[in-house]
């Protein structure tokens, strides 16, 4: 089967065509190249590609379709090279774990059913982060699937979260790990369910009400012996091949490591276009409706520090073009960057010189409402530190921040859950329910996308370690099903479900009430303002409560109580401690028109709204 010409079809990797099957690859130090065909029983034959312009070599194969297992064979100046496709769909896994063969896969073959699907406004959006691997694992197996997360859906949905955020789901080394070590990164993870495993739970969400967010990782690829290593060769000092920097910067010498592995070459047109090709083909080939892209830090920077002496203008040239291509293809899709250096061009557009990401994780956030909430002393708790933290933004829209008290980094790397923070002796004790529940209260209430790490709602209290990750014992969300249910509620009322709370949807902001001697905190959140839409937030920081507390209030008239997180329903540890409707019957306080007294318990969040 001599081959005489390129294909003219379009597509990088193996693409189905009628009859037959194109491949096409990038080797520009190759000075030849060939698709070798595994066959049924046995031994394979090898096609030549023939030479495109940019080092591009391709050919269309007639007689091969799905589920062909292929390699490509480059000819170097040293030895023969057999490599696995990098746009390779789906993988065989070889017998360290790795990849060990490409296998064709038709990305049009799959059934998404009749159903319409339109994703959660951004403003809408309540983030669960979940791991794959470990948040339900069936007995007797090592890991968790897709089709595992497929069952906990109807709990999910109960829990009235609008989207999930999946740890990366490209293929990497071994059965256990986070996932940000991506060996092949177009390929769906094997031992999860393959790409059609992760088409399945995409489907399935969307059909119960629930969008997917994917983490991606584009700041380093795989480790050395991944399938882009060395791909086509290497020349003297250039250590990993075209698509990575090297030991040497181009040009100056500066290290190419990338905080956790090697750096991809941004510099390169076809390196940017491979990593755009993969943002689109998630957000295109397998619908998730957001991307949040990892350790974006180091892609700009080169010790991810974010500093100007330390810029890196084509991986910030990178950021740009993907979220581009992104805002043109589908503008309606959320890319998140997980940048964590406050700083707020990450999500001004590129128009004036920005990244372009639709919003980012506040990491200073996290980290002082978990230092508020893990003080061993209520004179350690600063409200102007947490009046600082719901102030903070990066742009207008309140969605231009992810917040949140958990997430596989916070819980992990040394550290654990946020109830075993607060008390290692007891994780499930009364100060660990009261107090990672009211951190809980200010993530839901404050201005932002909020989002729970899996198994928070049900206090889990395993460290997020490496390797073997515990998986979730989901026995706790029936012991906790008190806990569960503040969740599900103080998610409810984040989006509104009642009809009495529309202002924590929206930008408005007004943190009217301090008293740091008293740990009490009080803010005002609207979207346009009224009955059933001005809300009012108070949180106590202190170990006593208060039969009669007086704060200012927006408006006068009867304010109704519609979240009381010390109602003993929720544990019966819990105080129930009144927190009663209330009129305004006194003058002005606070900066605001109105007051009004409030009973709250100790360590306590009280949400508040009017009737029309």
């Amino acid at each position: 089967m001599a081959v005489t010409a390129p294909s003219t079809r379009p597509g990088m990797g193996s693409v189905p065509f009628p009859g037959g099957v194109t491949f096409r690859v990038w080797a520009p130090d190759a000075s030849a190249a060939a698709v070798v065909l595994a066959q049924p029983g046995g031994g394979s034959s090898s096609v030549p590609l023939a030479a495109e312009a940019g080092g591009i070599w391709s050919a269309d194969v007639d007689g091969v379709g799905t589920g062909q297992q292929y390699q490509y064979v480059l000819t170097t100046s040293a030895v023969p090279l057999t490599r696995v496709d990098p746009y390779a769909r789906n993988v065989v896994e070889g017998g360290s774990g790795d990849a060990g063969a490409a296998v064709v896969y038709d990305e049009q073959a799959f059934d998404w059913g009749t159903a319409g699907w339109n994703s959660p406004g951004w403003t809408e959006l309540v983030i669960y982060e979940l791991h794959v691997g470990s948040f339900s694992v069936q007995p007797g197996a090592a890991v968790g699937t897709f089709a595992d997360v497929i069952a906990r859906l109807p709990y999910l949905q109960s829990l009235g979260i609008n989207a999930i955020e999946l740890l990366p789901v490209a293929e990497f080394e071994g059965t256990y790990g986070w996932g940000y070590d991506p060996g092949a990164p177009f390929a769906v993870a094997v031992g999860y369910g393959g790409p059609d495993g992760l088409k399945n739970l995409v489907r399935a969400a969307h059909e119960a009400g629930i969008a997917v967010i994917l983490d991606v990782v584009y700041n380093h690829f795989g480790p050395p012996g991944s399938i882009l290593w060395v791909f086509d060769g290497q020349g003297p000092g250039w250590e990993g091949g075209i698509y990575f920097y090297g030991t040497r910067w181009p040009g100056d010498g500066r290290p190419q490591a990338g905080g956790w592995g090697s750096r991809p070459d941004y510099g390169r047109p076809e390196v940017r276009q491979f990593i755009r090709d993969n943002a689109l083909a998630w957000l295109q080939d397998y619908r998730v409706d957001g991307l949040r892209f990892d350790a974006t830090a180091w892609i700009r920077s080169i010790d991810g520090s974010g500093s100007a002496d330390q810029a890196i203008p084509d991986g910030s040239l990178l950021l740009q073009e993907v979220n581009g291509d992104i805002d043109l293809a589908q503008p309606w899709k959320l890319t998140i960057a997980e940048d964590l250096r406050g700083d707020a061009s990450i999500t001004a557009p590129v128009s004036r010189g920005g990244s372009g990401f639709d919003s980012q994780w506040d990491s200073d956030f996290l980290w002082a409402v978990r230092q508020t909430a893990e003080a061993t002393s209520d004179d350690q708790r600063d409200m102007n530190l947490i009046a600082a933290q719901l102030q903070r933004r990066f742009g207008a829209a309140a969605s231009t921040r992810v917040i949140y008290t958990e997430s596989h980094d916070a819980d992990g790397n040394g550290r654990t859950r946020l109830p075993a923070e607060i008390d290692p002796a007891q994780p499930d004790s009364w100060w660990s329910k009261k107090r990672s529940t009211l951190a809980a209260a200010l993530v839901f209430t404050a201005p932002g996308i909020p989002m729970i790490f899996q198994g928070q709602e049900f206090l889990d209290q395993d460290p997020f370690v490496q390797e073997p990750i515990p998986p979730l014992d989901w026995a706790d969300a029936t012991k906790y099903a008190g806990i569960v249910q503040l969740y599900r509620d103080l998610i409810q009322l984040r989006r509104d479900w009642h009809d009495t709370t529309r202002g924590l949807k929206g930008d408005g902001l007004n943190v009217f009430h301090i008293n740091n001697t008293g740990k009490l905190i009080a803010y005002h959140r609207w979207s346009q303002g009224g009955p059933l839409d001005d809300v009012v937030v108070a949180l106590n920081f202190a170990n006593r409560g208060y039969s009669s507390y007086t704060i200012g209030l927006p408006r006068t008239g009867r304010w109704r109580v519609r979240f009381n997180s010390d109602w003993a329903g929720y544990d019966p540890s819990f105080g129930n401690w009144p927190g009663y409707d209330t009129d305004t019957d006194q003058g002005a306080i606070d900066g605001l028109p109105a007051a009004a007294n409030i009973g709250i318990g100790p360590y306590t969040a009280l949400i508040l709204s009017q009737d029309p």
